[in-house]
């Protein structure tokens, strides 16, 4: 199952979109059963999330939160992805796309967190055939 929060006001968001790809990621990589929450929130609750668990006191684009267990009740929660509309707002200016395709590239990098991926060669990699499978690159 995947969980969209909206925390902000200022852009819309199109949820279905977003558990479409989650859902199709989740079934990608096997774990179609997983339990995910994408939450979209302003620019001040990304820095208090970012300062609190990266110590670092300045938005950024998207945190992850893993979990990677089954609960007592059954479920295996994989984690949580946190998308800053606004600072998303302003890389999608930046590229020349959409914010909404900015919100998916973030979306599928935070599930790669989750999944245990890292920076470099191999996510890099994932990412382009995410871009392939599901944004039509």
């Amino acid at each position: 199952m995947v969980a969209i929060l909206n925390r902000q006001r200022r852009y819309p968001v199109r949820g279905a979109r977003f558990r479409e790809l989650l859902r199709g990621l989740a079934h990608r990589h096997r774990l179609p059963e997983a339990e995910v929450a994408l939450a979209f929130v302003g620019e001040q609750a990304v820095r208090t999330l970012n300062r609190l668990f990266r110590k670092k006191d300045e938005p950024t684009d998207v945190l992850s939160f893993p979990i990677r267990r089954t609960a007592a009740d059954g479920r295996f929660y994989l984690g949580d992805i946190i998308i800053a509309v606004p600072v998303s707002a302003c890389q999608a200016r930046a590229r020349g796309h959409s914010l909404e395709r900015e919100m998916m590239l973030l979306a599928s990098h935070g599930f790669l967190h989750l999944l245990g991926y890292d920076h470099g060669r191999a996510m890099d990699a994932e990412e382009a055939e995410i871009r392939r499978l599901f944004l039509g690159d």
